[in-house]
C-alpha cells in the first residue's frame, strides 16, 4: 500500500470543495442574472426603442403633420422608425367600419409593412365610446391590447412615433388618455399647440401638468405672422420659466391650414352648382343667420371662409359673393335663383348644396377642416421643411 501524505489530501479536499462550491455558486448567480435579464427584456418590449408621443393641446394643432414629419426626419438620419396611432379618431363612418386614414399614410411615407390593426388597435368611434360607457369594454384588456400591438410595431426599431388623440383627454372612458398611453409605453410627450390669444398659455400649462415628468416640451405650430414675434419673444420664454421647454415656433402656412373647396365638397357629399375654381382653401366658416348688410361686414374681414346658410337667403348669398368668400354652402336642399348662381360663377365663387340642415352642415364642415383632410405626402414634406427651419429637431429626437 502506498503511503499517503495526510496534509496533501486535506489540502486537495479542501481546495476541491471550495472550488466546487464557488463554481456552483457562481453558476447559480450567473443563471440568476441571465434569467433576470431575459425577464426584464420580456417585461419591457420598449426597452430598446425610444417612444415619442405627439399630443395636441387643443385638438387642432396639426399634430398629424408634425408626427409624420418627425418620423420621416428621423428616417432620413438612418433610423428605423415606426408609427402608431393607438386611438383611431379620424373616421369616415360613425360606427368605425372604415379605419383612420393616418396610419395608411404613415405606412406609405415610411415604407413599412406593419399591419394596420397593430398600428391602430382601438377604433375610437362614437359607438365605441357609447359601449365603453355602458360597461361593454374592459380597460385592462384594452391597455394590454394597445401595449401588445404597439410592441409589435416597435420591435427592433430605433424610434416609435405615436400620435395622440384629438386631445390629451381623449380615451379617458377606457383609461387610455395620452398620458395613460405614454406611461404604458414609457414615452416622452411632445405637445403641439396653437396660439391665437394670451389665454392660450393657460391651456399649455394645463396640458404640461397632465404630461408631468414625461413632457419633452411644447412645439408652437401654425402661428400667424401677426402673433409670431409675441410667441417667440414673450410666450415661449415665459413657459420656459414655468418648466415647459419650448422646442420651436412654426409659422402658419396657408397650404397646411385648411381644406380645398373641392375636398370640402367631396367630404360633405355636396352638389356643386357653379363652374368655378375648387382649389381655394377654406380655413373657417361663417353662418349666414344675420341680415345681408351685417353678414357683409363680417365676411369682408376674411376671404378664407365658407359661408353656410339656407339656399333661400339670397341677401346673404349676394353679400358673400360681393365679399369674395372662398365658397358658399347652401343647406336644406334649396336652390337659389339663376341670377344668384350666375353672379357667383362670374365672380369665381363656388356654390355647394347639401340636403342637411344648417347646424349639421356647420358641425360636419368644422370637423373636416379641423381634421385636416388635406394630409398627404406634400403637406408632410412642407411640415418637414418648417421643422428643419423653426424647430429644435435634435432636442425633440434626443435619446434616439
Amino acid at each position: 500500500m502506498a503511503d499517503t501524505d495526510p496534509d496533501t489530501t486535506d489540502e486537495t479536499d479542501e481546495t476541491g470543495g471550495q472550488t466546487a462550491t464557488d463554481t456552483a455558486d457562481e453558476a447559480d448567480e450567473a443563471d440568476g442574472r441571465t434569467a433576470a435579464d431575459t425577464s426584464d427584456t420580456t417585461a419591457d418590449p420598449f426597452a430598446e426603442t425610444d417612444v415619442l408621443l405627439v399630443g395636441s393641446v387643443d385638438g387642432s394643432g396639426g399634430k398629424t403633420a408634425v408626427a409624420l414629419a418627425l418620423a420621416t426626419l428621423a428616417q432620413e438620419r438612418g433610423l428605423d422608425v415606426g408609427y402608431a396611432k393607438p386611438k383611431g379618431t379620424r373616421l369616415r363612418s360613425r360606427v368605425g367600419k372604415v379605419r383612420d386614414e393616418d396610419p395608411m399614410l404613415a405606412r406609405e411615407l415610411l415604407g413599412t409593412d406593419d399591419e394596420l390593426h397593430e398600428m391602430e388597435p382601438v377604433v375610437y368611434s362614437p359607438t365605441f365610446v357609447e359601449g365603453a360607457i355602458r360597461g361593454m369594454e374592459d380597460p385592462d384588456d384594452l391597455r394590454a391590447q394597445v401595449r401588445d400591438s404597439l410592441a409589435d410595431v416597435a420591435a427592433d426599431r430605433d424610434l416609435l412615433v405615436v400620435e395622440g388623440g384629438d386631445s390629451l383627454a381623449t380615451g379617458g372612458v377606457v383609461e387610455l388618455t395620452d398620458p395613460d398611453v405614454a406611461a404604458l409605453l414609457d414615452a416622452r410627450i411632445l405637445l403641439v399647440a396653437d396660439h391665437d390669444e394670451p389665454g392660450d398659455a393657460d391651456d399649455v400649462l394645463a396640458a404640461a401638468a397632465q404630461a408631468g415628468d414625461r413632457l419633452a416640451g411644447v412645439l408652437f405650430n401654425r402661428i400667424a405672422d401677426a402673433d409670431y414675434d409675441d410667441v417667440a419673444r414673450d410666450v415661449a420664454p415665459f413657459l420656459e420659466g414655468r418648466g415647459v421647454p419650448s422646442l420651436g415656433v412654426v409659422p402658419r402656412r396657408s397650404e397646411l391650414a385648411g381644406v380645398a373647396v373641392g375636398a370640402l365638397a367631396d367630404e360633405l357629399g355636396a352638389d356643386v352648382l357653379t363652374d368655378a375654381p375648387d382649389d381655394t382653401l377654406v380655413e373657417g366658416f361663417l353662418v349666414g343667420a344675420m341680415s345681408g348688410d351685417a353678414a357683409l361686414r363680417h365676411m369682408r374681414r376674411r376671404s378664407d371662409v365658407a359661408v353656410i346658410t339656407g339656399g333661400d337667403r339670397s341677401d346673404v348669398l349676394t353679400a358673400g359673393i360681393d365679399a369674395g368668400v372662398a365658397c358658399l354652402v347652401l343647406t336644406g336642399g334649396h336652390r337659389p335663383s339663376g341670377a344668384v348662381l350666375g353672379k357667383a360663377e362670374a365672380a369665381g365663387v363656388p356654390v355647394l348644396s347639401v340636403n342637411t340642415d344648417t347646424l349639421t352642415a356647420v358641425e360636419r364642415a368644422e370637423e373636416i377642416v379641423n381634421d385636416g383632410r388635406t394630409r398627404d405626402e406634400r403637406t408632410v414634406a412642407i411640415m418637414r421643411e418648417l421643422l428643419r427651419d423653426h424647430a429644435d429637431v435634435d432636442e425633440i429626437l434626443d435619446g434616439v
